[in-house]
């Protein structure tokens, strides 16, 4: 399998939500580059996305990588933000799968301050108390 890398609008992105925080989501695809020697992800969507629009987001046939910022309540009622780091596979998928999990294995070790990574072949996955239980 070739390399993968990050387009510069993927960097830019990746930036854009980890330091600024205008944004809360930055959904990834790989980029298609005939002839390149890497396998580069490149940004699909960036927004400020509620869990909702997050979930229809993501094509029902086809593998994305998801950095979202998850914003909820601890029991004790402070505010938290936790970045997550989301591998969806649907089943229609499956022939994305090997690429898709070495662009998500790439990912873990570039994002090093990203401490909850998650595998979702379902819609039912990414229900919002699932992932924040995940991340608290």
């Amino acid at each position: 399998m070739s390399p993968i890398g990050l387009t510069e609008g993927c960097r830019d992105a990746l930036h854009h939500l980890r330091q600024t925080r205008e944004i809360n989501t930055v959904i990834l695809r790989f980029a298609d580059t005939p002839g390149a020697l890497a396998l580069a992800l490149a940004p699909e969507l960036e927004g400020n996305l509620t869990h909702d629009e997050l979930v229809s987001a993501l094509p029902a046939d086809q593998a994305r990588l998801v950095v979202h910022e998850l914003t909820f309540a601890t029991p004790e009622g402070a505010r938290r933000h936790e970045l997550l780091l989301v591998l969806w596979m649907p089943a229609d998928a499956e022939a994305q799968e090997e690429i898709y999990t070495a662009g998500y294995t790439f990912l873990k070790e570039h994002l090093p301050d990203v401490h909850v990574h998650l595998t979702a072949r379902r819609q039912d996955q990414l229900e919002y108390r699932r992932l924040v239980a995940l991340a608290g």
